[in-house]
C-alpha cells in the first residue's frame, strides 16, 4: 500500500494495489473508495484528512500516552499545530 498526501486540497490518498479503475463510490461525504474491474478495491480517498484522520490519530495517541503514565512525546507536541 502506498500513500500520498496533498496538504494544499488536505486530501489523503491511499493506493491498495494498482490498476485500472472502474467505479468510485462515496462512502461518506469526505471518503470515497475506488474499485476495479473486478470489484476488488483500487484506492481510498479522505477528503479533509487534518480533521478526519489526523486528529482522530493523535487523539489515540495522546490516550496511548495517559495510560501509560508518562508525557505526551515531543513528537505529538510538533504535529499538532497541523489539526487546529
Amino acid at each position: 500500500m502506498k500513500s500520498r498526501y496533498d496538504a494544499e486540497s488536505d486530501i489523503l490518498y491511499l493506493l491498495i494495489k494498482e490498476g485500472q479503475i472502474k467505479d468510485t463510490v462515496e462512502v461518506s461525504e469526505d471518503m470515497f473508495i475506488e474499485y476495479d474491474e473486478n470489484d476488488e478495491p483500487v484506492g481510498i480517498e479522505l477528503w479533509k484528512a487534518r480533521v478526519n484522520v489526523f486528529s482522530e490519530l493523535f487523539k489515540y495517541m495522546n490516550k496511548l500516552t495517559e495510560v501509560k503514565g508518562s508525557k505526551k512525546s515531543s513528537y505529538t507536541k510538533k504535529m499538532k499545530p497541523l489539526v487546529q
